[in-house]
């Protein structure tokens, strides 16, 4: 009986938007749904996972990108964030420093074809 009191308390909570993420923003509009519908598809989950799990998915993922900004605006030149910035502040997670290696690695490569394609096109 104490467990379904606690239970509807919370529901009461969450319906006058008192707790949660989005207090004080209203409906806010979900920009990583689809792309985080995929990635949990192909992590494993059901091909059409709950609307709740990827709104969670995707508070977390937002709340990690503030933060990272906020940290990295915080370092480095004052009031902007540069990928040395980012680069500083993953440094120590192993996994992380090393995607983002590889991203920014395989970004050159993309850079040099691209140009190396122009100027086959459009060169003298």
């Amino acid at each position: 009986m104490a467990d379904e009191e606690d239970e509807a308390g919370f529901d009461d909570e969450l319906e006058d938007g008192s707790s949660g993420v989005d207090v004080g923003h209203g409906k806010r509009k979900r920009l990583f749904s689809k792309e985080l519908r995929c990635m949990m598809y192909g992590f494993g989950d059901d091909q059409n996972p709950y609307t709740e799990s990827v709104d969670i998915l995707e508070d977390l993922v937002i709340e990690f990108i503030t933060e990272m900004t906020h940290k990295a605006m915080s370092i480095g030149r004052q009031g902007r964030v540069q990928v040395e910035d980012i680069v500083f502040l993953i440094r120590k997670d192993p996994r992380k420093f090393a995607r983002v290696k590889d991203l920014l690695t395989m970004n050159e490569e993309l850079k040099r074809a691209r140009k190396a394609f122009d100027e086959a096109n459009y060169g003298s």
